[in-house]
């Protein structure tokens, strides 16, 4: 992808955006982004690509269509932007990338924007009366982030694990989290299907970290370019098979067509009987007799 970002932020009018790949809003989680911006503000621009026509500048809509929709809702006239250059088909497969990105990891996200408004100089008990959390669960959540424990702060917010067993976790050596697994255990805070989770996730975070990595095996992450070239890749491979199909219709089109006038003449029919082929495949003579049919 060939876009720039740019070097500050401008205030764009609300009006005059247009959402290229727009998509359907969980009206609950649009919500609480409305209810969220209009508590504590924007906390990151959206970004637009300038679009110049006869009556002055529009933009097009790269990312953040639910922060653009909440200031809608709001009421606002313009939003801080960062402009990129950037064509339409740029603008449409980021905006893929942010909605499949959004879909996978949108549970951790959420937890990194406390760690977000506490580099913006916020307090844990700013964030706390912000976000409607208690001070103890901000806390805790900054404590895992500050040591990378993505794996824990998703099944925190998945509700798969109390973010004290996480915080014991976090903490413990190896015979320790067995240890913090145990008590939890006993004290009835993980049992059955979320004691297997808490497990499995133990076992992942050991052999694969403590970050949440991508699905990928190479090692590489999804950008617009590798996603275009998979589209190109993908496209080129159905124009071949079509190809392929053209070539296979018109063999089996002069097949049937030949054997057809064959058995048409007597002399043919006669050198069959004479080898005792005197059947033929359904399928075949179905074929046979539209040709015929054709022809007639």
């Amino acid at each position: 992808m060939s876009a720039r970002p740019a070097q500050r932020v401008e205030m764009v009018p609300v009006e005059r955006i247009t959402i290229l790949n727009p998509r359907i809003r969980n009206p609950r989680l649009f919500r609480e982004i409305v209810d969220s911006i209009a508590r504590i503000g924007l906390k990151r621009p959206i970004t637009v690509t300038r679009r110049a026509e006869a009556d002055g500048p529009f933009y097009d809509l790269v990312c953040g269509q639910g922060r653009l929709e909440a200031f809608r809702e709001l009421g606002e006239t313009e939003i801080p932007a960062l402009v990129v250059n950037a064509d339409m088909e740029d603008c449409l497969v980021a905006s893929l990338v942010e909605n499949c990105a959004r879909r996978q990891h949108r549970s951790l996200d959420l937890l990194q924007d406390i760690g977000g408004m506490r580099q913006r100089g916020h307090t844990v008990a700013d964030i706390a009366r912000q976000t409607g959390l208690s001070g103890e669960f901000v806390g805790a959540v900054l404590r895992l982030l500050d040591k990378g424990e993505q794996r824990l702060l998703q099944a925190v917010e998945a509700g798969q694990m109390p973010i004290s067993v996480a915080i014991k976790i976090a903490d413990a050596d190896e015979p320790g989290v067995q240890l913090a697994l145990q008590h939890a255990y006993e004290n009835n805070l993980l049992r059955g299907r979320k004691l297997l989770a808490a497990k499995r996730l133990v076992e992942q975070r050991k052999r694969r970290g403590k970050h949440v990595r991508s699905s990928r095996t190479d090692g590489t992450t999804v950008s617009s370019a590798s996603l275009l070239n998979a589209y190109q890749e993908e496209t080129d491979r159905k124009r071949l098979l079509v190809r392929r199909a053209e070539v296979a219709k018109s063999r089996l089109t002069f097949v049937t067509e030949a054997l057809s006038k064959l058995f048409a003449e007597r002399a043919m029919m006669e050198i069959l009987e004479s080898e005792g082929l005197r059947d033929m495949p359904q399928e075949l003579r179905d074929c046979l007799s539209s040709v015929e049919e054709r022809v007639s």
